[in-house]
C-alpha cells in the first residue's frame, strides 16, 4: 500500500513537471499557432542560467532571474527569427526551431562542458517532509508540484479574467479588429512567445536542482512534452494539465508492475499458449513502461485526433 501511495505521489509530481514544461508550448501554439521544436531547449537554458547565477544571487534569486533571462531569449528568437519566417507557414517554423535547438545544445556544451553540472538543492530545502512506509519523501518534490499548480492557476486567471488575456485572445482570433482598436498585434505575439519561453525556463530552474542538469536534458524531456501536448489537445491548457497528470501517473505505476500479458492469460488457463507464442505476451509491463505514453498518444490520435480536450475541427 505504501509503495502504491509513493508511486502515485511520484507520478503526480512528475506529471506536474511535465505540465510546467508543456504549458509554455501549449500557450505558444494556442495563441500563435507556432509549434516550437526548441521549447525543451528553453527548459534546459533555465536550469543552466539558474546554476550559473546561484553563486551570485543565491538559489531563490537565481530561481527568479533565470526565467526572466530565458523569456528575453524567447523575445529575441521571435522578433528576429520566427517573425521573418512566420508568413511562410509551419514547415519553415519547425525547421528554424529545430536548428535552433541544436545551436542551443552546442552552446551549452561550449560554455559548461559536455557533462552534468553541480546544480543542487540548497541545504535549507534538502530534508524530508514526511515519511511514508520506509521512504522519506523530500520536501523539494512537493515544492516542484506546488509551483506547477500555482503556475496553472495564475495562467488561467490571466487569460480568462484580465484585460491582458482579452487582448491576447482577440489578437489571435481577430487580429485585424485588434489592430483597428489600437493594439500592437506583433508586440502581443512577441510577448506571448517570451512568456511561453519563460515558463519553460522556470520549469528548468526548479527541476534542474532535483534532476540532473546536463546537455541532454532537453532531448530527454522534449519528446515527452510533445506527447503531452498532442494527447491533451494542441492549444488546450486544461488538456495539457490532464495529459501531464495521466502520463505521469501511468509511467510511475507501470515501472513497478512486474507482470505480463502471459500472467493475465494464465488466469484463464492460457499461460502455456502465451509462453509458446512469446514476444510481446511475455514482456513485463515494467520493461516497456517508457513506451506506454507513446502508445497512449497513438490511441488518442486514433479515437480523438484533436486530443482529450482539444477543439474539434
Amino acid at each position: 500500500m505504501d509503495y502504491l501511495l509513493v508511486s502515485l505521489l511520484n507520478g503526480v509530481i512528475y506529471g506536474l513537471l511535465l505540465f510546467m514544461v508543456s504549458a509554455g508550448l501549449t500557450l505558444i501554439f494556442g495563441m500563435m499557432g507556432v509549434l516550437n521544436f526548441a521549447h525543451a531547449s528553453f527548459y534546459m537554458l533555465g536550469a543552466y542560467f539558474a546554476y550559473a547565477l546561484q553563486g551570485v544571487l543565491g538559489f531563490w534569486g537565481a530561481l527568479i532571474a533565470a526565467p526572466i533571462l530565458v523569456g528575453l531569449v524567447g523575445v529575441v528568437v521571435e522578433r528576429f527569427f520566427l517573425r521573418r519566417v512566420h508568413q511562410h507557414g509551419h514547415a519553415h517554423e519547425l525547421l528554424l526551431t529545430f536548428g535552433l535547438s541544436f545551436i542551443i545544445a552546442e552552446l551549452i556544451k561550449v560554455f559548461f562542458g559536455n557533462f552534468p553540472v553541480d546544480y543542487r538543492i540548497p541545504a535549507s530545502l534538502d530534508f524530508a517532509l514526511f515519511r511514508l512506509g520506509d521512504a522519506n519523501y523530500p520536501v523539494y518534490r512537493i515544492l516542484m508540484g506546488s509551483v506547477a499548480i500555482v503556475m496553472f492557476i495564475l495562467m488561467y486567471l490571466l487569460l480568462t479574467r484580465t484585460r491582458v488575456g482579452i487582448v491576447v485572445r482577440s489578437a489571435i482570433y481577430k487580429p485585424r479588429m485588434a489592430e483597428a482598436l489600437g493594439h500592437n498585434v506583433p508586440l502581443v505575439f512577441m510577448g506571448v512567445f517570451g512568456v511561453g519561453a519563460a515558463l519553460a525556463g522556470l520549469a528548468g530552474a526548479v527541476a534542474g536542482a532535483f534532476y540532473t542538469t546536463n546537455p541532454n536534458m532537453a532531448l530527454e524531456l522534449g519528446v515527452m512534452v510533445f506527447v503531452v501536448v498532442v494527447v491533451g489537445g494542441l492549444g488546450s491548457m486544461g488538456g495539457a494539465m490532464l495529459a501531464s497528470l495521466l502520463i505521469g501517473v501511468i509511467t510511475s505505476l507501470s515501472v513497478g508492475v512486474d507482470y505480463s500479458l502471459a500472467d493475465v492469460l494464465g488466469l484463464f488457463g492460457a499461460r502455456d499458449w502465451a509462453e509458446d507464442v512469446g514476444g510481446l505476451l511475455t514482456l513485463k509491463v515494467s520493461s516497456v513502461s517508457a513506451t506506454i505514453p507513446f502508445a497512449l498518444m497513438l490511441l488518442v490520435l486514433m479515437v480523438r485526433p484533436s486530443g482529450l480536450m482539444g477543439e474539434k475541427n
